[in-house]
């Protein structure tokens, strides 16, 4: 009798790590394949060169692992880290009229005012006060596009598209814990058989890290840090935080902002611009398709971590790899896999029928992605939700923010 129980207990452990392992794989593979090419835009704008653009994807990859690993280990809760995209796109136009020096200064000014305002407890008060169904509509709206693209991507690779579809569909069928993995494995077959991704040319060359000297100056203090910090704080930290709240995670705001103010702060020299808690990303680990059990999730953080520092240690060469990827590919998958969180996320901003049309409204304001005076929808939608709701209800409401200000700190359950 002990041998079947000791089978059972070993594909559980298994299981344990797998779908975690994917899970933190998949969201490298889309950030990568995603949006890592304004990097590269940012760097051509600025003149970089090779040493210096290498440099500025090692900075940014090791940060972004190393964070994430530590506040995942020490949360136990699977907190993704990712490199500021709003403020990689903000780059590319700002680069073109600041010195790459001066650039460098305002990194590590924006950086500090992150430890800061991670010190000051604010920016958690803060995340206290919005509704759980206002922040549900709010991720529903910001993934509503990817989940949409999963099925655009019919249009222009109906085979690779409909294959990653009908797999999904089948496998959720037969086998649900496997189907985000069984996608990713079939995608990746399907690709090399078609020879659609070539790897012959692909050398694998460790990063060397150039440090460049910070150069301060009021104008790059206000055309390059403010801009910085405003971008990632509204663009990235919120909504990423409202994306842990979602999946019921409770770890305070404060430790998040700090050590990726720290690690950015520690990284600036060498080219990275900022590291913040992920958002879309992370969404395709902190929800059920990483793990059944909540508490078995901050696996997919720290494998996350792992993958990021590797593509890291070798430069622009892993990174070449994701990118080369279809963009069909990149779309479908990451569509699938946050299917399950778009599902949940919609079902949660309806549930309350107190707050049911302002959670309505704000998912239809951020998945319209206003963009007004420089920054992104995720803000505005969540502006015009608050608004909504506050003048709907009259005021926020103060038994949930009793409640989660009495299990913050608590690890899910």
């Amino acid at each position: 009798m002990s041998c079947p129980s000791s089978t059972s207990t070993s594909s559980s452990r298994l299981n344990d790590f797998v779908h975690p392992l994917v899970a933190g794989l998949i969201s490298v593979i889309v950030n990568y394949g995603g949006t890592f090419i304004l990097v590269f835009q940012a760097a051509q704008v600025a003149g970089l060169s090779p040493e210096l653009t290498t440099s500025w994807v090692w900075s940014i990859s090791i940060g972004v692992g190393v964070t994430g690993i530590i506040l995942s280990w020490i949360s136990r809760e699977p907190i993704i880290t990712a490199w500021s995209t709003p403020a990689a796109a903000f780059l590319v136009a700002a680069l073109a009229t600041t010195p790459y020096e001066e650039a460098i200064g305002a990194y590590l000014v924006s950086a500090i005012a992150f430890v800061l305002l991670g010190l000051s407890g604010y920016f958690e008060k803060v995340i206290r006060l919005i509704p759980s169904g206002i922040a549900a509509g709010l991720l529903a709206g910001i993934l509503l596009q990817f989940g949409i693209g999963a099925f655009g991507g019919m249009s222009v690779d109906p085979l690779l598209a409909g294959m990653l579809i009908l797999a999904y569909v089948v496998l959720k069928r037969f086998t649900a814990r496997y189907a985000v993995v069984g996608i990713l494995l079939l995608g990746v077959v399907l690709l090399l058989v078609q020879e659609r991704v070539d790897l012959s040319a692909l050398e694998l060359k460790l990063a060397a890290p150039v440090f460049t000297m910070p150069s301060f100056s009021f104008n790059a203090l206000l055309s390059v840090a403010l801009p910085l910090f405003l971008i990632t704080l509204t663009g990235q930290y919120m909504p990423g935080m409202l994306v842990l709240r979602n999946d019921g995670f409770k770890t305070s705001a404060n430790p998040i902002l700090t050590i990726t103010g720290l690690g950015s702060l520690l990284m600036a020299p060498f080219g990275s611009h900022a590291f913040n808690v992920a958002a879309i990303t992370a969404a395709i680990c902190t929800g059920k398709e990483a793990h059944d059990d909540p508490s078995k999730r901050w696996v997919a953080g720290i494998a996350a971590g792992v993958f990021y520092i590797l593509v890291g240690v070798f430069g622009v060469t892993l990174a070449a790899v994701f990118m080369a990827f279809p963009q069909a590919f990149i779309s479908t998958l990451a569509g699938l896999a946050l299917l399950g969180t778009i599902g949940g996320s919609l079902a949660s901003a309806m549930d309350d029928p107190k707050s049911r049309e302002a959670a309505l409204i704000t998912f239809l304001a951020s998945a319209a992605n206003i963009t007004l005076l420089g920054i992104g929808g995720a803000f505005w939608g969540l502006v015009i939700g608050l608004g909504s709701y506050l003048v709907l209800n009259g005021r926020l409401p103060r038994r949930q923010t009793v409640e989660l200000v009495a299990c913050s700190g608590e690890a899910s359950q």
